[in-house]
């Protein structure tokens, strides 16, 4: 009988394992050695790391860029999801007009679409016109710079990397699930809940790790819709390696950002695992 490891011998994945340790683990391994230098005093150290939680503003920074990392992820979670569930009732028709429109925006350069949201928040942009033209606001509203117009502008950009995800998960759930769930009396929202919905969590996890990660690292986003004045990580890290030449400081930014990131998928996973589970009880 012909085994697995015959028919996928562990020496195929040898190219990207290579792959992944030249242009992945090495250059992080070099990050790692570059944030540990002690700077113009020389030797190695951990001086850039407690510079970094030293005086407080790092630790804000950090917090402030999960938050909106987290808040996006909620937003496009709570969009995603009824917009999956119609694409999976809908007809063949129906989920190609669907997949044509979210993935549509992909097709445009991310600064091109954030630029279309500068226009829509600005103080003549088109809410503020819309919203004084029907008398509903006398002076315009400062949407544009603020964290509230950046989340509602990430949502839209990060909004497909939620929805594939879960409209693929959901789209593999048999339908005679469901039906055999409403012929035993479960009514609908039951059906959803104890159903449809614990078979859709790991569309749910991937698009929210996918969703996250690349909210909190969205450096042209945030710079351009968040403004000078918001800080976060990326343009924190910016500033350092490029406007202050502080390599070694940019550097364990990097690694702690890294750190902080990583930690927060971990809490996505063990949350997903948790609450599958207590689906199943």
């Amino acid at each position: 009988m012909t085994t697995a490891a015959t028919i996928h011998p562990p020496r195929l994945a040898a190219p990207l394992a290579l792959f992944f340790a030249l242009f992945f683990a090495v250059p992080l391994v070099l990050l790692l050695g570059v944030s540990l230098q002690a700077g113009e005093a020389g030797g190695y150290g951990l001086s850039q790391y407690a510079r970094f939680f030293a005086d407080g503003l790092g630790a804000r920074v950090l917090s402030r860029t999960l938050l909106i990392g987290l808040e996006t992820t909620i937003a496009c979670l709570l969009l995603g999801y009824p917009l999956a569930l119609i694409y999976r009732n809908a007809p063949p028709w129906g989920r190609s007009v669907i997949t044509l429109i979210v993935l549509l925006p992909l097709l445009t350069s991310v600064v091109v679409r954030t630029f279309a949201w500068i226009v829509i928040l600005g103080r003549q942009g088109l809410v503020n016109t819309t919203l004084q033209s029907l008398g509903l606001i006398d002076l315009p509203l400062k949407l544009l710079y603020t964290e509230g117009g950046l989340i509602v502008a990430l949502t839209q950009v990060q909004l497909p990397l939620m929805f594939l995800p879960l409209a693929g998960t959901l789209a593999r759930i048999p339908p005679n699930l469901e039906d055999a769930s409403a012929a035993l009396g479960a009514g609908a929202w039951r059906t959803f809940f104890r159903v449809t919905l614990p078979l859709s969590i790991p569309g749910a996890l991937a698009g929210c790790t996918l969703t996250f990660a690349a909210a909190v690292t969205a450096f042209i986003t945030q710079t351009l819709v968040g403004g000078g004045q918001m800080l976060l990580m990326p343009s924190y890290i910016y500033q350092q390696a490029i406007s202050l030449q502080n390599w070694p400081f940019a550097a364990a930014i990097s690694m702690v950002f890294l750190a902080a990131v990583l930690a927060i998928l971990a809490l996505i996973a063990a949350l997903g695992r948790l609450a599958k589970g207590v689906a199943h009880v």
